[in-house]
């Protein structure tokens, strides 16, 4: 089985702490991937960046929606238990807690806006929701990454070969090749052949 998105984690999480003892993140962590069966292998799977296991950034996400809902609350670093609201939410429980789910809270709906209305915001990626912020942050970096590589090929094709002899010179001296601007422009073929 995969890792679950971090918003199909949150009502596992919920139901974990129903018990109203204080748990700790490594706790959830640990019951989470035994709810969902995963293997050591998904249990040691890294983000994109490599630094950081996806479980751990899944949970984490998870119980910092929950506690921006007042669904739970911090007991200490790294710990928590769940709230009276938790617990009313529990009594009638949805098929699934997800962001939309969250918004019925104000302090969730406060918690998104950042707090600010005066200061635009830049534009959010167009992600699935399911991700967590570095994931999307991840896609976004992908899919501009690929664009920028195609629209920087086509413009170059569209280019003198003068320019490109150009693009190519600056881009050897910048990568540390042919010693300086002057020098790398000093070889080339020559009536005579190469100089």
């Amino acid at each position: 089985m995969a890792i679950p998105d971090f918003q199909s984690i949150m009502l596992p999480l919920l139901r974990f702490a129903q018990d109203g003892e204080e748990h700790t993140n490594a706790e959830a962590r640990e019951a989470i991937a035994t709810e969902f069966s995963l293997t050591e292998e998904e249990r040691r799977e890294l983000l994109p960046s490599g630094k950081q296991r996806t479980l751990d950034n899944r949970v984490a996400w998870s119980l910092s929606y929950l506690r921006h809902a007042l669904l739970l609350e911090s007991t200490g670093r790294g710990r928590f238990r769940i709230t009276s609201r938790g617990r009313q939410v529990l009594q009638q429980p949805p098929e699934r807690i997800t962001i939309a789910f969250l918004r019925q809270f104000p302090e969730f709906v406060e918690f998104q806006k950042g707090g600010q209305e005066e200061t635009p915001k830049p534009p959010v990626p167009a992600c699935d929701e399911g991700q967590t912020p570095e994931e999307a942050l991840a896609t976004t970096y992908d899919r501009w990454r690929e664009q920028f590589a195609v629209e920087l090929l086509q413009r170059t094709k569209e280019c003198s070969p003068a320019f490109f002899e150009e693009l190519v010179l600056d881009l050897l001296v910048a990568m540390g090749y042919g010693g300086s601007r002057r020098e790398a422009a000093g070889v080339g073929y020559s009536a005579g052949g190469w100089a």
